[in-house]
């Protein structure tokens, strides 16, 4: 039976040997390197003679590498298209050909992708070298942050209050919703407003983080998110009773406790360089239909306020003695729910832009 060879393309560097054996889908791959320094490959594969079993064998001009425990340092990878050889020499040299015998072998040529001659190569090798001292030249001049230790200890332990204090809230409005039905809505304030007036003035540290270069998020939109959330929970909830009672409470409050129990612990587990690639995926997705949503169950607060605001007159400016009157709070609220749909854009925007640069990094070190 004919023994059928493959093409093979070969290139070097001064510590390396490459092949490109032309065979796609290739497998069953048998390579080896036997100890007369003798590679030997067979595997099944599309190659010039179809779909076959293709074998070779090379007698190296030098010798190879060897590893701890006898055996050659040799990498291979498979691809649709062709089948990639890595070899380690063992002493880095320039090698005036690859194998042992002069006449070159009719299977193998030049692979003149890689292909550098001797003078090419050393210039790449000390490229490669320069740049390897200059990584760690510019490593040895970064100061290393004394206090790293104690900034990410601090910032877990904030995310970790934030966590329980918003799963807290979470849990009781469920309980509360499985066994009160409809009837829970209308005394959400007055079951968990202590905790979330905590959990709100914490988050104000969330502003001032970034100013003291804690984090690396920016100052703009936490502003936006913490800004927002305080007015409707102090001067909206807080101030008017009238609002205290209405379903409006229940459904603000369980959309940001939703968002905040994934948003917390993933920060929190980025504090000690660990990553559950669930909750990932679910505090960069879910904020897509909940953000809005919770901007949505805002709006309808602040609307349903205005008349309250302007009957009790809370808030009111005085206006001049020749004007007569005040000036009601709910003028204000109006102009404040155009800012609140403005506020929604510029942090959709952000937060996108953070999905999308998030993904695509991690893409990246897929590939």
């Amino acid at each position: 039976m004919q023994i059928l060879t493959p093409h093979v393309y070969w290139a070097q560097r001064h510590s390396e040997i490459f092949l490109r054996v032309d065979l796609s889908d290739a497998k069953d791959l048998d390579i080896s390197v036997q100890e007369n320094n003798t590679l030997q490959f067979k595997a099944q594969g599309h190659g010039a003679k179809g779909d076959n079993e293709y074998k070779f064998s090379l007698e190296f001009r030098e010798l190879l590498e060897l590893r701890h425990c006898n055996t050659f340092q040799i990498n291979h990878k498979s691809t649709q298209r062709q089948v990639d050889i890595k070899i380690r020499k063992q002493e880095e040299r320039w090698w005036d050909r690859l194998t042992l015998q002069e006449k070159k072998p009719l299977f193998l040529a030049p692979d003149f992708d890689r292909w550098l001659d001797e003078s090419d190569a050393e210039m790449e090798l000390q490229a490669k070298e320069e740049e390897k001292i200059n990584k760690i030249s510019v490593e040895s001049r970064v100061r290393k942050d004394p206090y790293l230790g104690l900034k990410r200890g601090y910032l877990f332990m904030y995310n970790l209050v934030q966590f329980l204090g918003f799963s807290w809230i979470f849990v009781n409005m469920t309980v509360r919703l499985f066994i009160l039905g409809q009837d829970s809505f209308y005394d959400t304030f007055h079951t968990t407003a202590d905790m979330m007036y905590f959990c709100q003035m914490m988050a104000v540290l969330e502003v001032i983080n970034p100013l003291l270069g804690l984090v690396k998020t920016g100052f703009f939109p936490a502003m936006i998110q913490v800004a927002g959330r305080n007015v409707i929970l102090f001067v909206i909830f807080g101030s008017l009773e009238d609002m205290q009672n209405k379903p409006v409470v229940f459904f603000v409050f369980y959309l940001w406790s939703t968002i905040e129990i994934f948003r917390y612990p993933f920060y929190m587990l980025a504090c000690i360089s660990t990553e559950w690639k669930l909750l990932t995926w679910l505090r960069y997705s879910l904020w897509i239909p909940l953000y809005p949503l919770g901007v949505l169950a805002e709006a309808v607060a602040v609307i349903q306020s205005l008349a309250i605001f302007d009957e009790t007159r809370l808030f009111s400016v005085p206006l001049p003695a020749l004007l007569g009157g005040s000036l009601s709070f709910s003028y204000t609220l109006q102009i404040y729910l155009v800012l609140m749909f403005l506020g929604l854009f510029i942090n959709f925007r952000h937060l996108y832009k953070q999905r999308r640069r998030r993904f695509r990094s991690r893409k990246r070190k897929v590939q």
